[in-house]
């Protein structure tokens, strides 16, 4: 049986940044998916971190006593560290040193299933394997075993760069075709002019738990960081009777390595090509505000900002009734709980409501040849009446704006 790893937590306070409490939490909780029990914090104040060794000499003859009282055997720094960083800590401890990339870079490892989940993941591992050659070199064989060396290629870290730099070359190509297939499939949806939503949201926020309530998707969905990685897209016929795509994307994290933010872009971009974004918050979080600005920010660097956005202030039932607020970056604010169906009726409503707030009201005589563009409206838009004369059939419709000119109003100039 694989002993269970003890590890403690090790945080710098920058002058003027943001309590680093709820980044130890979460780093505990990321610590906890990936297979490690936290036995202790450690945090020290200073305005910038140690250059050489994250965290000053005291701190580092303090971390050791704890280790030695505690009986850790390493220790998961919150910041992404710098090769020499790592190098000299564990000169100094003599013990396994981690940091916050390798630790979700293992999460993504242990829980990416497709083979397209697996290739980005082995890339964006490979990506930072190879920032950390260049002066590192044995140092990263005392890694040994447990979390930070799993991975769905190589089972060992590769302390060579022509054999990284060919692997990063493999894997980049293998992705390029899968990026292809994704963008096939994307253009194929665009094709059928079905509206898609992006749900997107703060990791562990409920997002897959939605996508599961509105359409029976079966998507696990488990009380931890990162428990979904591979995109879903399912189909929800909204109460109109007008279907849309549903995706569910991968959740963000604060300091998301960008390693992965690269590797994942195509996945990650579903947001931007979407027709509208279902921001999904875990309201139950004390931190949900600092959590809604991540994901804000990583929508900014993916350029998928600037389309209607509902939030959904999800676990409402968590919380006193009453107590709500609102995100006024969002079309829409609305309180829910993906768990037991409370406020979904709503948003189902306010989809329909952004989705109409994007057709066209065409009021037009077809003639009878051309009754295969009311078949068009019929699938793709909303036919408030049709009358059958001598000289044709009059139509008002609501249409989307991408069909207006297909249904030959553009050509006329109407």
């Amino acid at each position: 049986m694989e002993t269970k790893e003890r590890v403690i937590l090790v945080g710098v306070q920058e002058d003027g940044a943001p309590d680093i409490r709820a980044s130890l939490r979460e780093l505990e909780e990321l610590a906890d998916t990936a297979g490690a029990e936290t036995a202790g914090w450690i945090v020290q104040n200073l305005e910038q971190a140690h250059p050489g060794t994250y965290i000053g000499k005291g701190k580092i003859d303090e971390l050791k006593k704890l280790a030695e009282e505690t009986g850790a055997n390493g220790i998961i720094c919150d910041d992404e560290l710098s090769p020499a960083q790592m190098k000299n800590l564990e000169d100094r401890l003599d013990m396994k040193v981690m940091d916050r990339t390798i630790l979700i870079l293992d999460i993504f490892a242990a829980h990416a299933s497709t083979r397209e989940g697996k290739v980005q993941v082995e890339l964006a591992q490979a990506r930072y394997r190879m920032t950390r050659l260049s002066g590192f070199g044995q140092a990263m064989s005392r890694l040994g075993g447990g979390i930070g060396t799993r991975g769905p290629g190589e089972s060992r870290l590769e302390t060579d760069r022509r054999r990284i730099r060919m692997r990063i070359t493999s894997l980049k190509q293998e992705l390029k075709e899968v990026v292809r297939q994704r963008e096939v499939t994307r253009t194929l949806r665009q094709k059928n002019h079905l509206p898609v939503a992006a749900i997107v949201g703060y990791t562990n926020a409920g997002k897959s738990t939605l996508l599961n309530r509105l359409t029976d998707a079966g998507v696990l969905s488990e009380d931890k960081l990162f428990a979904t990685l591979d995109p879903t897209t399912r189909a929800l016929k909204l109460p109109a009777g007008e279907t849309i795509l549903l995706t569910d994307t991968v959740g963000f994290i604060n300091k998301l390595p960008h390693h992965l933010v690269d590797a994942f872009r195509s996945t990650l971009e579903e947001a931007r090509y979407a027709d509208m974004i279902i921001h999904v918050v875990d309201y139950a979080n004390p931190a949900f505000e600092q959590q809604m600005a991540v994901v804000y920010d990583t929508l900014r660097q993916l350029d998928a900002l600037g389309k209607p956005v509902i939030t959904l202030f999800n676990k409402c039932d968590l919380m006193p009734e009453g107590l709500f607020t609102r995100d006024p970056r969002a079309d829409k604010s609305l309180p829910v709980s993906a768990r037991t169906g409370d406020g979904l009726p709503e948003l189902l409503r306010a989809m329909e409501s952004i989705l109409m707030d994007s057709r066209v009201l065409i009021e037009r005589l077809y003639e009878f040849k051309d009754a295969g563009r009311i078949q068009q409206i019929r699938k793709y838009g909303n036919l408030l009446s049709e009358e059958y004369t001598d000289a044709g059939i009059r139509v008002r419709a609501l249409v989307p704006k991408y069909l207006y000119g297909q249904l030959g109003f553009a050509e006329e100039g109407q």
